[in-house]
């Protein structure tokens, strides 16, 4: 039996997006012909191929902002540019590793449908065997490709053979890829050391018992009962009901009644009491997560209600700014002379508080290309692990406010993707639509 190290000891500079040649050696070590299909597993292993087939490991390829980022961003790129020349490589060892493994470097488009398209497959889970880094972190994983599958059981029996693993229970298993740093020594996702730092590694709260819930269940229609059968659904950001209550928003005020033309102090209050690392976290120089304060009058008249200013270092690019542009290397990628860029916050409403952490390129601009991350040291204004954001509020009552009781609602909201860039690269609207990770009101009176 052969074994791959996936990683190479290199340099920090080099450590995920490394040139074609420098990885030879790894890169199209096996061929398609010696992974089984999905579909084979799935025909003992029914339920858990039904979950699987609908997360985000089964379409780590397919999904349409990969597709997108990649081909018409990512691989154009390292064509052009040789500092980030492994990108076409790179990407792939974790999003289509079948692909970087079978040396189909660049894989063809989803379209054609190869085997590319399956993604994160039942068959890389379950033939690593370990990490060659202390601390894992660039698909850094160590693969084994045979009839004998790496599980969480000692007890376990099946046609093929098997074998107890540790380390596929770890989170070190998902810090191979969850945990990256660009060709100029950025680190560009930090998830796992996120949570290494945060309270619930010391607590022993691992990756999958928030990801891969556990419930009594079979993982075979012919295997035992057992209490705590892991399921492979890997939800996170892209769903909905993830997002839901993930973060906890309350507002308060002192006053119960204003005139109109005085000051309304009030101030919201953002717990994250459920994320066990930042939020947003992975690729972050993308997401967007952000507060809207909006009042409503008696007549059903809005005001939006800008935060309070703080004034620490970076604070700029936590406060939405329509005038605000970036992403330029965008418009360098795809050949468009004097590209401004697109509105950095997208349809954010000016004066809104953004939890982000901006990545910038060689040249000092926020980039959307993590790739081309120089630097990301400059403000990070995300939320911790059971943290608490505070965002205190002035409103000046306008005039124009009807008498009466006014609502004040404070609404945290999630994107995949700025809506700007969403657009400019054509993207479904699934893909940057905002999602309502919680609400809250408060009213108070209006008087003359």
């Amino acid at each position: 039996m052969r074994k791959v190290s996936i990683v190479a000891a290199l340099t920090l500079g080099f450590l995920l997006f490394v040139s074609v040649g420098s990885r030879a050696a790894e890169m199209g070590k096996y061929h398609y012909k010696d992974f089984k299909s999905p579909k084979k597993c799935g025909m003992c292993h029914r339920e858990i191929y039904q979950e699987w087939s609908q997360s985000l490991m089964a379409k780590s390829f397919t999904h349409g902002w990969d597709d997108v980022e990649y081909f018409k961003l990512a691989l154009p790129h390292a064509q052009k540019l040789e500092k980030v020349a492994g990108v076409k490589a790179g990407c792939i060892a974790c999003h289509a590793p079948l692909a970087f493994l079978s040396g189909d470097i660049p894989p063809k488009s989803p379209s054609a449908n190869t085997r590319a398209n399956e993604g994160v497959s039942c068959e890389i889970c379950h033939n690593i065997t370990g990490t060659t880094e202390k601390v894992p972190y660039n698909f850094s994983y160590t693969i084994e490709p045979n009839n004998v599958k790496e599980g969480p059981r000692k007890d376990a029996e099946a046609p093929h053979g098997t074998h107890y693993s540790s380390f596929l229970r770890s989170p070190e298993m998902c810090a191979t890829c969850h945990d990256e740093a660009s060709p100029y020594g950025a680190w560009v996702k930090s998830t796992y050391r996120e949570w290494k730092e945060g309270p619930y590694a010391k607590e022993g709260v691992r990756c999958q018992d928030c990801h891969m819930y556990y419930a009594p269940g079979k993982s075979t229609g012919m295997g035992p009962e057992r209490k705590d059968i892991a399921h492979h659904t890997f939800h996170g950001a892209h769903f909905a009901s993830k997002l839901a209550g993930s973060v906890d928003v309350a507002i308060y005020t002192k006053k119960a009644s204003v005139k109109q033309g005085s000051t309304l102090p009030f101030r919201v209050e953002l717990f994250n009491g459920k994320v066990g690392h930042y939020i947003p976290s992975g690729s972050t120089e993308e997401r967007m997560l952000w507060l809207e304060v909006w009042a409503v009058d008696s007549e059903g008249k809005k005001f939006s209600i800008p935060v309070t200013p703080k004034g620490f270092k970076g604070e700029e690019y936590t406060i939405a700014d329509s005038k605000a542009y970036a992403y330029q290397a965008m418009g360098e990628i795809l050949g468009i002379k004097n590209f401004k860029g697109v509105k950095r916050d997208g349809d954010v409403p000016d004066g809104a508080r953004i939890f982000r952490k901006p990545f910038l390129d060689p040249k000092g601009r926020q980039t959307i290309c993590q790739w081309y991350t120089a630097k990301n040291t400059l403000v990070d204004y995300r939320i911790g692990p059971r943290e608490t954001k505070v965002e205190n509020y002035k409103w000046k009552i306008p005039a124009t406010v009807a008498p009466g009781p006014v609502t004040i609602t404070a609404t945290l909201y999630y994107s995949l993707v700025p809506s700007s860039v969403g657009e400019f690269l054509k993207l479904p609207k699934t893909e940057y639509a905002p999602v309502k990770v919680n609400s809250v009101s408060t009213v108070v009176e209006v008087r003359k």
